[in-house]
């Protein structure tokens, strides 16, 4: 039986996403389930060398990797993109160098085409050894900009059927207001995906 998936978004980078993933990847290991962290595309600077092999993820990934008592996998962020300033980024893909990349070759040539498949096999494959998948999204699933190259949140969430929860940080302000304002800016079929809402460092 394929893993049962939960997806954590947020209303803006920073507002917490890595941490509650990495919380959720723990707190499911400690109740005996096999678990894996999983984010479609990452950009960072901070990178993990994974031990034994020449493959790259995201620190926050292997971080992550951690929390779940399993060793840090380049199918758990498939797309990592190391930003380089002008425009441009080192495109590492299933943990290998491929390219220098501009974000507009990127969306235009890349993201949909050859991106979204790896991104969805990488998934499968993850789902195929796991109780449950917990997947990070990426800055924020309202960015109605690149809403349709968005694979990191709410189009990968349509496509595999992973429920959704939006995690704000109030300690920005502006906290009840970015909820109402990330949920008014999703399509009622995305909208439809959002079982709840996280308030991050409440204190």
């Amino acid at each position: 039986m394929k893993a049962k998936l939960l997806m954590i978004q947020g209303t803006t980078s920073g507002s917490g996403k890595s941490i509650i993933t990495t919380a959720i990847c723990r707190i499911l290991s400690d109740e005996g389930y096999t678990v894996a962290p999983f984010k479609a595309q990452n950009m960072s600077s901070k990178l993990h060398l994974i031990p034994g092999t020449a493959n790259i993820v995201a620190q926050a990934q292997a971080v992550q990797a951690l929390a779940s008592r399993k060793l840090p996998d380049s199918r758990m962020n498939p797309i990592l993109l190391k930003p380089l300033g002008d425009y441009k980024s080192d495109l590492i893909l299933a943990g290998r160098f491929n390219s220098t990349i501009t974000s507009k070759d990127y969306y235009e040539n890349f993201v949909m085409q050859n991106g979204f498949p790896l991104v969805l096999n990488s998934l499968e494959s993850l789902r195929n050894e796991n109780d449950i998948v917990v997947i990070e999204g990426a800055g924020s699933p309202a960015e109605i900009n690149i809403s349709k190259y968005d694979i990191a949140n709410m189009l990968l969430a349509e496509k595999v059927s992973a429920p959704v929860m939006i995690v704000a940080d109030i300690e920005r302000g502006g906290c009840f207001s970015s909820i109402v304002g990330t949920m008014r800016l999703l399509p009622r079929h995305h909208k439809n995906l959002v079982k709840g809402f996280i308030i991050n460092k409440f204190r």
